[in-house]
């Protein structure tokens, strides 16, 4: 039996080679992203961690400032400034804390927007092997059809020969026997006439 999937099998593995070239050139420009976001991360953990680390820094020495103030004659004018001081360096570490954290949700945005387009793109290739997949298991299982179905009918082309030559075995046998009992009922027949010819003699 001719297989009718076989060309539509050639088309799906023509459709799967086609975007190697441009899967692989999407590739480069993958990675060059990847380097590109590594680095924007990595200054994003450095403005956290030196926002974090001039607080750290601020709060120190507000605390030896504070200490200092209670040795003057205008502690209450040396703590306010002091704590101004602390203000200003504070609003700075939130202001670096906060772009470290900014850049880093960017970056998670855009590699969230970048898997759902790969996903995008890929859909119409994961199809297409799909539908390969598919063909290739209906080519099999026709294959296979066709395997019994030739078995079964060489089965029964042997099992008719076989009758036939039964049944012409049996018109032979048949055939010998008919003139088997024609040659002896001939006898039979030639012995009476002489038997009847030698009582008339007599």
């Amino acid at each position: 039996m001719e297989n009718r999937s076989l060309p539509v099998v050639a088309g799906l593995i023509v459709l799967l080679a086609m975007p190697f070239a441009v899967l692989a050139a999407d590739g480069a420009v993958a990675a060059d992203q990847q380097t590109a976001w590594q680095a924007r991360l990595d200054k994003a953990t450095a403005l956290q961690a030196e926002g974090k680390a001039r607080q750290a820094e601020a709060d120190r020495v507000l605390v030896e400032r504070n200490a200092e103030c209670a040795t003057k004659f205008l502690i209450n004018d040396c703590r306010r400034a002091a704590s101004r001081e602390h203000l200003t360096v504070t609003r700075e570490t939130r202001r670096l804390e906060n772009e470290g954290k900014a850049i880093e949700r960017e970056v998670k945005r855009e590699q969230m927007e970048a898997r759902s387009k790969l996903r995008a793109e890929a859909e119409p290739r994961r199809a297409a092997e799909l539908e390969l997949r598919q063909a290739e298991s209906m080519n099999a299982r026709q294959e296979a059809e066709d395997r019994v179905a030739a078995a079964r009918a060489a089965k029964e082309a042997k099992a008719a020969e076989g009758e036939k030559r039964k049944i012409a075995e049996a018109e032979k046998k048949r055939r010998k026997q008919a003139e088997h009992d024609a040659r002896i009922a001939k006898k039979m027949r030639e012995a009476e006439q002489r038997a009847a010819q030698t009582a008339k003699k007599k």
